[in-house]
């Protein structure tokens, strides 16, 4: 399986951009796509899900300006602090998580 993401780039603060997230291969049955991200220095930290079933799930710092869906991450009113690189990642029915190689997104206030 791989996963590759597109969209990453250089932005002011308020700005918006999306990423996007192209999967190939034989994933088999898929629980839900995510993304997370990792600033210099910082942890990986989980971003949004977007289950099969439809739900969602964001991080309290993205509530309300980033929207996921199933391929997509829409990311509006960006602060300096979303600053990361942007992995995206699927999870198996089989309990196997798949990664992108990565995007940068830069925000400058």
């Amino acid at each position: 399986v791989q996963l590759v993401e597109s969209g990453g780039g250089l932005v002011q603060a308020g700005e918006s951009l999306r990423l996007s997230c192209a999967a190939s291969g034989r994933t088999g049955s898929i629980n839900a796509f995510g993304w997370y991200r990792q600033a210099p220095g910082k942890q990986r930290e989980l971003v949004a899900t977007f289950s099969i079933g439809g739900s969602t799930y964001y991080a309290d710092s993205v509530k309300g300006r980033f929207t996921i869906s199933r391929d997509e991450l829409t990311m509006n009113m960006l602060k300096p602090e979303d600053t990361a690189v942007y992995y995206c990642t699927l999870f198996s029915a089989a309990g196997l998580q798949f990664w992108g190689q990565g995007t940068q997104v830069t925000v400058s206030s």
